[in-house]
C-alpha cells in the first residue's frame, strides 16, 4: 500500500506538471535513452578492463574505435529515427485508448498486457527477423546490425534505419492494439530494452535470466546467431525461443550445446579418475 501511494503521488506530480504529449513522447524517449545507455555502457567497460572475462562468450574483443563509432551512430539513429517515430505514432496510441491520467491500472491488468506484448512481439519479431536474413534484405539492410560479430550491449539497437522501423513495429504493435496506460507502456519499454541489451551483452553469467527462465534466449543464444554466416545462423527469436524450437531454426545451436555439455561431463569424469 505504501509503494502504491508513493507511485501514485509521483505520477500525480508528472501529469500535473507535464502534458500528455510531453510524457508520451519526450518522457518515453528520456526513459529509453537512460535505461539503454545505463544498462549497455557497463559492458564496454567490462570488455576494456578485462573484468569477469571467464564469463565472456567470445574471446574476441571490439576495438575502442569501433565501440565509439557504434555510440555515435546510435545517437544519430535515436534522435533521427526513434524520437520522430515516437512523436508521429502518438496520435495512433491516443486513438487506440492510451491514457496517462489517474487511476493507475491494477497490477493484474499491467501483468496481463505485458505478457501479451511479449508473446506477440516474439511472434512478429521472429518472422521479421527471418525475412531480414534473406539474401537481398540482409545485404542491403540487416548486414548493418551484423557488422559486430562480437556483440556488446549497445549493439542491440545498432541497425539500419529501415530495420529500426521494420522490427520496431513488433515492439509497438501490442501497445498500439491495446491502448494501455502510459505507465504500462513505460514498463514494457524498460523490460524490452533490458532484455535486448542482455541478449547482446556478450557475457553469460551464473545470474543470467536464461539460467532461470524457461525458454528465455539470452546472450548465449543470440551470440550464436551473430557468430555464424547469415544463411546458417538460425536463432531468430527475440526474447523467448519457442518460435525457433517450433520451426527447427535452433537445431544447430542445440547440437552445439549438447556437444559442449558432453565435453564438460567427459572432462569431469576424467578428473574423478
Amino acid at each position: 500500500m505504501v509503494a502504491s501511494f508513493i507511485i501514485e503521488s509521483l505520477w500525480q506530480y508528472l501529469i500535473t506538471n507535464f502534458s500528455d504529449f510531453q510524457l508520451a513522447c519526450l518522457g518515453s524517449f528520456f526513459i529509453h535513452e537512460s535505461v539503454f545507455f545505463l544498462s549497455g555502457l557497463p559492458f564496454i567497460w567490462l570488455e576494456r578492463a578485462g573484468c569477469l572475462s571467464k564469463y565472456k562468450i567470445q574471446a574476441k574483443t571490439n576495438s575502442p574505435a569501433s565501440e565509439e563509432r557504434c555510440i555515435i551512430r546510435l545517437l544519430m539513429y535515436h534522435f533521427g529515427v526513434n524520437l520522430p517515430l515516437m512523436i508521429f505514432s502518438y496520435p495512433v496510441f491516443r486513438y487506440m485508448g492510451m491514457r496517462s491520467s489517474l487511476p493507475l491500472p491494477s497490477w493484474r491488468v499491467v501483468l496481463t498486457q505485458i505478457i501479451f506484448y511479449f508473446i506477440l512481439e516474439d511472434f512478429v519479431f521472429y518472422w521479421g527477423h527471418r525475412i531480414l536474413h534473406t539474401k537481398w534484405l540482409y545485404k542491403h539492410v540487416h548486414s548493418v546490425h551484423h557488422e559486430y560479430a562480437t556483440p556488446f550491449g549497445l549493439t542491440s539497437e545498432y541497425a539500419h534505419p529501415a530495420e529500426i522501423l521494420f522490427l520496431g513495429f513488433a515492439t509497438i504493435l501490442g501497445p498500439a492494439v491495446t491502448g494501455p496506460h502510459l505507465i504500462t507502456l513505460w514498463l514494457w519499454m524498460v523490460l524490452r530494452v533490458l532484455e535486448t541489451v542482455e541478449a547482446h551483452c556478450g557475457y553469460h553469467f551464473p545470474w543470467s535470466p536464461s539460467n532461470f527462465l524457461p525458454l528465455y534466449g539470452g546472450a548465449d543464444f543470440h551470440d550464436y546467431h551473430h557468430r555464424l554466416l547469415y544463411t546458417k545462423s538460425g536463432n531468430y527469436s527475440s526474447t523467448f525461443t519457442y518460435m525457433d524450437w517450433v520451426f527447427g531454426t535452433d537445431i544447430g545451436y542445440r547440437k552445439l550445446k549438447a556437444l559442449k555439455n558432453a565435453e564438460v561431463e567427459y572432462s569431469s569424469e576424467q578428473k574423478k579418475h
